[in-house]
C-alpha cells in the first residue's frame, strides 16, 4: 500500500529550483564561453556515452542477483517514484515537466539509489482495447534511457488504476477473458524496452472470494486505489488456480518479447495463506512462476519482531524484495533494526521518493518533510557498499 502524507494547509512551500541573482544577465556570456570550450574539444570527447548497463539475473544459489554476463552482485536498492509531493502521477507532468523528472533521476542517484520504481496506469497506454497510446509509449522509453544514463535500472509496475477517473469505460466493462487479453498486450508493449531491472505485473492484485465483487478496485487510499482484483469470481475454481493462471498469462506475454529479464509481483504482507483476510497470492504457489518474490512491509511500533516473521514466510525459495517499505509507523531505530535484520532473508530494499530534495525537506517546518528528511538520510547512511 501506497502512502501519501500532505503538507498542513498553512504551510508554504518554497519554489522547487529558486533562479539565482543575475542569471539573465550572466546568461550570454556563459552561453559564449560554453560554446568556445565545446568547440575546442575533440570531437570523440563531445559524442562518448556511457557503457550500457548490464541486465540484471537471478543469481544461481536463487537468493539474489547478479549482472550478466560480469557475474558480480547486484542489491537492489532504491525508491518508489510513483508520485510527487503534490500528489500527482508521473504521467501527468512527466511530458510538460520532463526536466523536473531528470533532475529527479539524478537526486535518486546521488541518494545512492540503483533501482527506481516506476508505475503505469493501462489506461495511458491503450486508448482503445487494440490501440496502443504511441506517444506515450516514445515518452516510457525516453524515461528508461534516462535511467540508464542516470546509472538507474527501472522497475517497472503496470497495470495501474490509481486515479479512478483515468481508468477507460470501456476496460471496466469487458468480460475476464478480454480484460486479461488487454493486460497482456499493455505488457508486450512495455516489453520491447532495454535496461530494466524487472517488470511487475501489478501493485498489490487480488484474487476473488466468497461473493462475486462489483468493482475492479479496492478502497480509496489518499485519494488512489492500490489494490486492484484480477477477476470478479472463481467460476468454479480455487483463488491459487485462477492466480496462477493470471501470472502465466501475463508472463507468457512477456516472454514472448524478452526472454530474460526478472519477472515478479507486487504482493501484500496477507498474501500469506493464514486465517483472515488474504489476497489469494500465497507465494508458495505462486513461486514457480515467479523469478523472484516482492513484498510490501511497514514495520509498526513495537511489531518488528512480527514484520520481520511476516518477511520470513516469503522466503519460499526465490529471492526476496522488499519492494515498499518506510518508517511511518515506527520509530527511525525501529526501522533500523527491521532493515538489519531484513538482510538475513532479503535481497532488496526499495523506499520513497516524491521529488523534494533532501536539503528542501531540511529546511521545512512541515511534518511530512521532516518524516521525508529523516527516511532519505537513513537511506543514504544505509546504501549498499557504505
Amino acid at each position: 500500500m501506497y502512502f501519501q502524507p500532505r503538507d498542513p494547509p498553512h504551510v508554504t512551500r518554497s519554489p522547487r529550483r529558486p533562479a539565482w541573482p543575475g542569471v539573465r544577465r550572466i546568461a550570454p556570456l556563459v552561453c559564449f564561453i560554453g560554446a568556445l570550450v565545446v568547440l575546442s574539444l575533440p570531437l570523440a570527447l563531445t559524442s562518448a556515452e556511457p557503457p550500457p548497463l548490464e541486465p540484471v539475473r537471478v543469481a544461481a544459489d536463487q537468493r539474489g542477483f547478479v549482472l550478466h554476463p560480469s557475474g558480480r552482485p547486484f542489491q537492489p536498492w532504491g525508491f518508489n517514484y510513483d508520485h510527487d509531493d503534490r500528489g500527482r502521477l508521473l504521467e501527468d507532468y512527466w511530458q510538460t515537466e520532463w526536466p523536473t523528472v531528470a533532475e529527479d533521476f539524478q537526486e535518486m542517484k546521488d541518494l545512492g539509489a540503483n533501482v527506481v520504481r516506476v508505475h503505469l496506469q493501462l489506461g495511458r497506454f491503450l486508448t482503445r482495447e487494440h490501440e496502443p497510446d504511441r506517444a506515450q509509449l516514445a515518452q516510457f522509453q525516453k524515461l528508461v534511457r534516462l535511467a540508464e544514463s542516470t546509472g538507474l535500472r527501472p522497475a517497472v509496475t503496470g497495470l495501474g488504476c490509481y486515479h479512478k477517473q483515468d481508468v477507460p469505460a470501456w476496460y471496466d466493462t469487458l468480460p475476464v477473458p478480454r480484460r486479461w487479453a488487454v493486460q497482456a498486450r499493455f505488457w508486450e508493449a512495455i516489453a520491447r524496452a532495454s535496461a530494466i531491472f524487472c517488470y511487475d505485473l501489478m501493485n498489490e492484485p487480488v484474487a476473488p472470494a466468497g461473493t462475486a465483487a462489483k468493482d475492479w478496485l479496492g478502497p480509496a487510499f489518499a485519494g488512489k486505489h492500490f489494490v486492484q482484483r484480477i477477476a470478479f469470481d472463481l467460476a468454479g475454481r480455487s483463488r491459487t488456480v485462477v492466480a496462477q493462471a493470471w501470472i502465466r498469462h501475463l508472463t507468457r506475454a512477456i516472454r514472448a518479447i524478452d526472454s530474460a529479464t526478472p519477472i515478479t509481483v507486487g504482493l501484500v504482507p496477507w498474501g500469506l495463506d493464514r486465517p483472515g483476510l488474504t489476497s489469494g497470492f500465497d507465494p508458495k504457489a505462486i513461486v514457480a512462476d515467479l523469478d523472484f518474490i516482492s513484498v510490501h512491509l511497514y514495520p509498526e511500533a513495537g511489531k518488528v519482531a512480527e514484520e520481520l516473521a511476516t518477511l520470513h514466510a516469503f522466503a519460499v525459495g526465490k529471492p526476496v524484495v522488499i519492494e515498499e517499505t518506510f518508517p511511518l509507523k515506527c520509530s527511525r531505530p525501529e526501522f533500523a533494526r527491521f532493515i538489519t535484520e531484513s538482510r538475513a532473508v532479503a535481497a532488496g530494499w526499495i523506499g520513497f521518493y516524491w521529488g523534494k530534495p533532501l536539503v528542501e525537506c531540511r529546511q521545512s517546518t512541515a511534518i511530512p518533510d521532516a518524516l521525508m528528511a529523516g527516511w532519505l538520510e537513513f537511506f543514504q547512511h544505509q546504501r549498499p557498499g557504505k
